[in-house]
């Protein structure tokens, strides 16, 4: 089964607005608690920490947020420290920036921030991410792969990444950068694990029990392999083009939703406390389609 949650992640494709309507760091700021959040700002993965964490200090201020911390931890020696520690222990929200979600996993991965960070994760935070902030959320990420281009073998790294979301893989700036053939490669190579490819200034908000609802002025892209009936990709030669034969895709846009255990797709209804009120899937909508 996947997408297996524990808390409450707001997963960003980049580029997401900082300067208009602003919806998805509002979005984020609301679930770490409105004009009450207490949030830290994680500029790990990024090699301009200090200009990266002005620029959303500023951001999160500007939008109503009173208590907005920095926490520049560029070294597993930093992520020991426990005035770090005592940062991500006191927050409401953590938002971790974009840079190379290689520096997130390498410099975090078994340190006592890392502990705290999971813990506080399962206590009902909310954790989010940007671009390489993104990719990172996940168990198993995306650390480089030819963008554009016809999917071949040996053309995409991959890693373990933080592990707060399971069975899933996470791709960043999706459409703008044309990355649906590396996102199709990694499912072939990991036919459990579910694609899921977020577009600039769209958001996937993943809730406790399992429920994904798309934000922003996007898509979301999600590709599911079980359904697939045939792939080439254990036989390809280093030049030879990947083949994917029934793997299931969907696009949504902000409202609609998905049922990352049960793999279905959620279409927008009315909603009634911010959370989902809705269960309608894409097979009983089209059995209803074809009833009619």
């Amino acid at each position: 089964m996947g997408g297996k949650v524990a808390g409450n992640l707001v997963i960003i494709g980049g580029a997401e607005d900082k300067e208009n309507e602003c919806t998805i760091l509002k979005a984020f700021i609301n679930l770490a608690g409105g004009k009450d959040a207490a949030i830290v700002i994680m500029t790990t993965a990024t090699a301009l920490p200090e200009e990266t964490g002005a620029r959303y200090q500023d951001v999160f201020g500007r939008l109503g947020c009173q208590s907005v911390t920095v926490c520049h931890v560029q070294s597993r020696a930093e992520a020991h420290d426990p005035s770090s520690c005592e940062k991500i222990a006191l927050s409401t929200g953590v938002f971790f920036t974009g840079g190379d979600q290689l520096r997130i996993t390498s410099i975090l991965g078994g340190t006592p921030l890392e502990e705290v960070l999971f813990r506080k994760y399962r206590a009902g935070i909310v954790v989010a991410g940007t671009s390489a902030g993104a990719s990172a959320m996940s168990d198993l990420m995306i650390v480089e792969g030819q963008d554009d281009e016809t999917p071949k073998k040996c053309t995409l790294k991959m890693a373990p990444g933080l592990g707060l979301l399971r069975e899933v893989v996470i791709d960043q700036h999706f459409a703008q950068r044309g990355r649906i053939g590396r996102l199709m490669l990694a499912v072939s190579q990991n036919p459990y694990v579910l694609g899921i490819g977020i577009d600039e200034d769209t958001a996937i908000w993943i809730q406790p029990e399992g429920l994904l609802k798309v934000i922003g002025s996007q898509t979301a892209t999600i590709v599911d392999g079980r359904p697939m009936i045939h792939t080439n990709i254990s036989e390809l030669r280093p030049n030879d083009s990947l083949a994917v034969i029934g793997a299931a895709l969907h696009i949504l846009p902000a409202g609609y939703g998905y049922d990352l255990a049960g793999r279905n797709v959620i279409f927008p209804e009315p909603e009634e406390g911010g959370h989902f009120a809705y269960r309608r899937n894409a097979h009983d909508y089209g059995s209803q389609l074809l009833q009619s």
